[in-house]
């Protein structure tokens, strides 16, 4: 359906919780390890001649409850084309559309989340939900000002990723704007 609204994904916090308390996976959740390229590099960056795969912690259900969303799912991650690589498969979801970020952690004349204007400028006009663990209320007031389709930004805590409360908020907000 292309009347779909687009569902913006970040990975790390919301599909890939981190520091959970205490300091363990959350329930449900299953740990994986990934040979992430972009991991790897950024370890030898810090002068590990050897670095381990990177530990992802993963929700064997979240991929079905994501593509039972009445959404076009994006990747919106700095994971980028590894989303699709190494997360998809491991998630059950096909190879989605991956935002390719302009620039990266760069900072905001407005003190806005990097990803907040090109969000917006990828959406170009369409509706679309942002799930994120980074996303700052003065995002949301933006979005809303310099937007011109509805769009639902949606903040997940990092330790606990998505949770079926999110699911339900989510497949609202769809339904609302759809009718």
């Amino acid at each position: 359906m292309t009347d779909r609204p687009l569902l913006m994904l970040d990975v790390d916090g919301p599909i890939a919780p981190y520091v959970g308390k205490p300091y363990r996976r959350p329930e449900g959740y299953l740990t994986h390890r990934v040979e992430s390229q972009t991991w790897r590099q950024r370890q030898r960056e810090m002068g590990l001649r050897n670095p381990k795969p990177l530990r992802v912690w993963l929700h064997p259900a979240h991929g079905p409850s994501l593509l039972a969303l009445p959404y076009r799912l994006v990747w919106a991650t700095t994971w980028r084309a590894e989303a699709n690589e190494h997360l998809s498969p491991l998630l059950g979801l096909p190879q989605l559309p991956v935002v390719d970020w302009e620039s990266m952690h760069h900072g905001d004349p407005d003190g806005l989340h990097w990803k907040t204007r090109q969000l917006v400028a990828w959406a170009a006009g369409r509706p679309f939900a942002w799930v994120d663990d980074e996303i700052e209320p003065q995002d949301t007031a933006w979005i809303a000002d310099h937007h011109p389709g509805p769009a639902l930004t949606l903040r997940i805590d990092h330790r606990y990723g998505l949770r079926p409360e999110d699911f339900a908020q989510l497949a609202a907000w769809a339904e609302e704007i759809t009718r």
